[in-house]
């Protein structure tokens, strides 16, 4: 089969297009035939770090969607022929999804719906559970998303035009949130209001804390935060008492200065979101209710839904990277032959 690898950290030139045996499942784990994989801002910063303790190499993605075509002996064999979405494929694991056969845990391939394409599978994984994390922290909250669990609520999203942004809109909007977010340029704005925003902000044009609370006078409730250190002042200024901040990005060497009179007499939650090592009972909901959300066809992509797509083939692994590593707006996805 044919597998993109690196053996060692650095640029998009450390990833090769090698031929490798199609691999055979353990004894809990499935076989997905990869039909896309999604490439994700953490897959490039993880390349540029060593490999994980015990591998000499390592096939890079999280994300993907396929058809499961073989799975191993304690797993249900009416699982083969299933079509899955993938998540967190190689983290601490050598099988990416940048490859066309790749093994994961039977947990880690979700059912996707006949109606959802394969396009949408992967692009949930990391931005959506993410979104996810990020919309359920907040105090006396659900918890959850579903239609209802977030009514009387107002969201702020910073980014509304990047993968988790939209996410985060999208799943607001399904739960009945108010939703309001900032963006940095009238493309993404119109990418933003595509994705259901009720209001954007144009930072760099208008008056972002004005705006955002002639939107919600009261204050917003939750801030899913991409910048939280270049935005610290502005969630302050605009969060309601009893508020949480959820950030889950912010560049290498990225400082969050917290003004602590403020955030004290506010109540307010300043939460780190990293998907990865999320408590597994929030986990397993946010599968279960990204997964419904897509079965109710309340999480899309493709331009229509503020998330242009991006497509390279699988041999263009590298170009894919540097793109997304120089600011593309949109899914970069590989199509895997």
């Amino acid at each position: 089969m044919k597998s993109v690898i690196r053996t060692a950290a650095g640029g998009p030139e450390v990833l090769r297009l090698v031929e490798r045996p199609v691999p055979e499942p353990g004894p809990e784990e499935v076989r997905v035939r990869v039909h896309i994989s999604g490439v994700n801002p953490t897959d490039w910063r993880s390349r540029r770090r060593a490999l994980p303790p015990g591998m000499t190499e390592q096939v890079p993605h999280q994300d993907g969607a396929g058809v499961i075509d073989a799975v191993g002996s304690q797993v249900d064999p009416a699982r083969v022929g299933q079509r899955v979405w993938v998540w967190e494929a190689a983290w601490e694991r050598p099988w990416g999804t940048a490859q066309q056969y790749t093994l994961v845990p039977d947990r880690h391939a979700v059912d996707l719906p006949d109606h959802a394409s394969f396009e949408l599978g992967a692009a949930l994984g990391i931005p959506a559970l993410t979104a996810h994390r990020a919309l359920t922290v907040h105090d006396g909250g659900p918890g959850r998303i579903a239609p209802g669990t977030l009514r009387g609520a107002t969201v702020l999203v910073a980014g509304g035009a990047g993968a988790v942004g939209n996410a985060a809109v999208q799943l607001a909007r399904w739960a009945g949130a108010r939703v309001v977010t900032t963006v940095s340029s009238p493309a993404k704005a119109a990418l933003a209001r595509a994705a259901g925003a009720h209001q954007v902000v144009d930072y760099r044009r208008q008056d972002a804390t004005a705006d955002i609370l002639a939107f919600a006078p009261g204050g917003v409730d939750i801030v899913v935060e991409v910048a939280p250190g270049a935005n610290a002042a502005l969630d302050v200024a605009v969060a309601a008492p009893g508020a949480v901040v959820a950030y889950y990005s912010g560049g290498e060497d990225e400082r969050l200065s917290v003004p602590v009179l403020s955030s004290l007499a506010a109540n307010l939650r300043w939460q780190s979101v990293f998907v990865y090592t999320v408590p597994p009972a929030a986990k397993q909901q946010a599968l279960t209710d990204v997964a419904a959300a897509v079965d109710a066809g309340a999480l899309l992509v493709g331009e229509e839904a503020g998330m242009p797509l991006h497509r390279f083939a699988l041999e263009r692994a590298a170009d894919a990277h540097s793109a997304l590593e120089q600011g593309v707006v949109g899914r970069v996805l590989l199509d895997i032959p």
